[in-house]
């Protein structure tokens, strides 16, 4: 089986052809860096996403946040019901751990929000 990819690894966007026996991947043609490789394989076998979004304050705004690395991707929909559940508490500063632990990862504010 073939499946065709955009490499999203560096700012060329490679179009990448991905030969796949089941899960295991045979070749993987049309990367111009070695990164367009280690792109393919892991979207082919274990593919992770990095999740951005919003979670509500106490006093009903919302602060920016997102996965401080990538979780997997078929976690996603699981990882979003329970960072739409959470409540934070302003003061929050760039980088501060909103959700501890979120499948492997932190959820970390990327906005600054005052009381």
């Amino acid at each position: 089986m073939k499946r065709a990819l955009t490499c999203i690894a560096c700012p060329l966007g490679c179009t990448l052809s991905v030969e796949l026996d089941g899960k295991n991947v045979i070749s993987v043609e049309g990367n111009t860096c070695p990164r367009g490789k280690e792109y393919a394989i892991s979207e082919c076998t274990s593919p992770v996403r990095t999740v951005t979004t919003t979670v509500k304050c106490e006093n009903g705004d919302l602060v920016s946040v997102k996965t401080s690395k990538p979780i997997p991707k078929d976690k996603v929909f699981e990882a979003m019901k329970i960072i739409n559940s959470s409540v934070a508490t302003p003061p929050i500063s760039v980088g501060d751990v909103v959700i501890k632990d979120l499948f492997g990862s932190d959820v970390v504010a990327t906005q600054e929000k005052s009381k």
